[in-house]
């Protein structure tokens, strides 16, 4: 019995002149090997083979020369190692990222070893040497523990004194397999049935959007395709201006200037938020209604005389007829009751009873409008919840509910670093099943939707003195998240997430407005890239009222902590797979660029497919244009790469 083995000698030699067997064979005695003036590369346990990792040390021996060496007794040259690729991507299932090694330089007979070096935590390496030479094959492989990202990583070959080093990327890639069955725990049954929309705020300071922006408007809010556009009239957009009798009580010039072109583009079937009472109805120091039940009355004739103007024909006040100039064509189905009246002066009973009174005059004029109820600023649902869906005997609402609307912003102080926004939306969707908790609690209410009336990345804005509204000894200072490339990850990380919770609409706030706002440039007319990621959004994934929206497909993915990965079937076959980049480069960030991120998406599962498009958008886009679609060769798996913050969308036809 053999009692050392020896792992791999190069060489044709053994103290007799003569080799005990062939090469490849095996493994030799000492004794067998010691006269070719030789050490062993390894010593093993007997009977055994040790697996070569990170490091590979080879020889050639007994006048044997290697193919890259050069011959005995030569002095070496220059010792180098190149790689045939600069980026290995090593994905998170355990799939090796390979690249050849090259050693050029080595003395024939001397040992030559080659490292994989300053790899991250979790990968593994392993060198497989081409036989009769110093060059080989490196595989990495990124364990479950591997965090995705790039890394610098290197090779270094070693050969007595020399050593010399290649660097290359490492790309730790995020794996996401597509299933082909439906995930009945998401969305509403399985199916993602959540459409885009977008708002405006006719007041006096933004009325003339329309007017001086006829070259392009409304022909970019139709492009968008916005359903139940939202109307959230203000100020001196709010039409009653007095109680007098006389007809001068009455101006809707203001709102009309942009709830008639909004009447006539999408589904022609905006949601009118009845945002406030008129200015006599309020506390002139808070701007809050002051409820009282002859208040309340007024407030509901006020919100009847609307549906009349709009739906019926109009009404007359003072002598004068009252009428929306596009009525009949064009009429107002939704109605939202009252803006966030948790942060507006009114407690949760004033509401119901106010719901309760103006819900019921609305419908007596046109018993076919819908009601969005609520429409709160997101605070501590608790509050707001339990009374509302209390028993109607018990003081809850007892007047037609067909939706319940709250707004979602993550932040209200624009120091407030890119991670805390992204960390808000997974408490976002905690809200959502709450509602929908509290909900279920009532049969009458069970079925009743949830819309997202309001979302941006930050509530803020200016209080009219230069200063932050939200915190009043902080200068107030735009928040260009709302329209940089951090919103190119950001909206579409909070569309898939709550669409997976079973929101059915999320509206931008709002269309015509600042950097920190808008979809397209109040000023200018121009569209920020906010308006191609909602474009896209609302394209990729249609769903309207009525129409079911795309299955939501089984998926695993190994890592979700810095992307979010969303995959849909459509009823004519087609998938829609989309992978967002929302990896924060440092904790630091405001406004930052993200890291970059690799994603391999395998639908090998869905069968073929005999085309596939893939549409980016990130800091390469262009805010005018918007994004260029591209066609790419079909495969079983395929390999979306973000440089930072961004999304992807990948179309898949059968």
């Amino acid at each position: 019995m053999k009692r050392r083995i020896f792992d791999y000698y190069a060489g044709t030699c053994n103290g007799r002149g003569e080799i005990p067997r062939a090469f490849d064979e095996g493994h030799y005695e000492e004794s067998e090997v010691r006269g070719c003036g030789l050490k062993p590369l390894r010593i093993l346990a007997s009977g055994t083979l040790g697996a070569v990792l990170a490091t590979s040390v080879f020889m050639t021996g007994c006048g044997g020369a290697g193919s890259s060496s050069s011959g005995p007794g030569t002095p070496p040259g220059p010792l180098t190692v190149s790689l045939s690729t600069s980026t290995v991507v090593a994905p998170q299932d355990g799939t090796p990222g390979n690249v050849n090694v090259t050693v050029s330089g080595a003395n024939a007979g001397s040992s030559v070893s080659v490292a994989a070096s300053n790899l991250p935590s979790g990968v593994t390496s392993q060198f497989a040497r081409v036989a009769g030479g110093f060059s080989g094959t490196l595989s990495l492989v990124a364990g479950s523990a591997a965090q995705a990202g790039t890394y610098p990583a290197s090779v270094v070959a070693t050969n007595g004194t020399q050593t010399t080093s290649q660097s290359f990327v490492l790309v730790i890639a995020i794996v996401a397999s597509i299933g082909n069955s439906v995930d009945t725990t998401l969305g509403v049954g399985g199916k993602f049935e959540q459409f885009i929309s977008t708002s405006f705020q006719p007041a006096e300071w933004d009325y003339q959007f329309f007017q001086n922006h006829a070259a392009t408007e409304p022909a970019l809010l139709n492009k968008l395709g916005p359903q139940h556009i939202r109307l959230q009239g203000l100020s001196q957009a709010v039409p009653m201006k007095a109680n007098t009798g006389s007809a001068t009580d009455w101006d809707f010039s203001i709102l009309d200037a942009i709830v008639q072109p909004v009447l006539t583009v999408g589904d022609n079937s905006p949601e009118f938020q009845i945002a406030a009472a008129p200015a006599f109805l309020n506390d002139p120091a808070s701007g809050h209604f002051v409820f009282s039940t002859a208040s309340v009355q007024a407030f509901a004739d006020y919100s009847a005389n609307l549906v009349r103007y709009y739906n019926k024909g109009g009404f007359t006040w003072g002598g004068k007829n009252f009428v929306s100039p596009s009525s009949p064509q064009h009429q107002i189905t939704w109605w939202g009751i009252y803006n966030e009246y948790n942060i507006n002066g009114m407690t949760p009973s004033e509401y119901i009873q106010l719901y309760n009174t103006l819900v019921p005059a609305m419908l007596s004029v046109d018993s076919t409008i819908k009601i969005s109820a609520m429409e709160l600023s997101v605070a501590d649902p608790t509050t707001d919840l339990p009374p509302f869906v209390a028993p109607p005997a018990s003081g809850g609402v007892n007047a037609q509910v067909n939706v319940v609307a709250t707004h979602f912003y993550p932040t209200c102080n624009q120091r407030d670093v890119d991670t805390t926004l992204f960390d808000r939306v997974p408490q976002m969707v905690q809200y959502i099943n709450y509602v929908y908790q509290e909900l279920g609690t009532r049969a009458d209410l069970k079925n009743v939707p949830i819309w997202v009336t309001e979302n941006n990345v930050n509530a803020d804005y200016d209080n009219g003195n230069g200063m932050s509204n939200c915190i009043p000894a902080q200068k107030f200072v735009l928040d260009p998240r709302g329209t940089s490339t951090f919103f190119a990850a950001w909206r579409p990380y909070v569309f898939s997430q709550l669409g997976k919770a079973g929101n059915q609409a999320l509206y931008h706030w709002d269309y015509g407005a600042d950097p920190q706002y808008g979809e397209v440039d109040y000023g200018t007319g121009s569209t920020y890239l906010s308006f191609w990621v909602d474009y896209w959004l609302g394209q990729m994934f249609p769903s309207t009222l009525g129409f079911p929206g795309p299955n939501i497909l089984q998926l695993i993915v190994t890592e979700t902590s810095s992307a979010e990965i969303l995959g849909t079937k459509n009823g004519d076959g087609s998938v829609i797979v989309m992978v967002v980049d929302r990896a924060v480069h440092a904790s630091t960030d405001n406004n930052g660029t993200g890291d970059p991120r690799t994603a391999i998406v395998d639908v090998s599962a869905l069968g073929t497919f005999s085309g596939v498009t893939s549409i980016t958008i990130d800091a390469k886009t262009n805010a005018t244009s918007g994004p260029a679609s591209l066609n790419i060769t079909p495969a079983q798996k395929i390999s979306v790469t973000l440089g930072g913050y961004g999304v992807t969308f990948l179309k898949l036809k059968p």
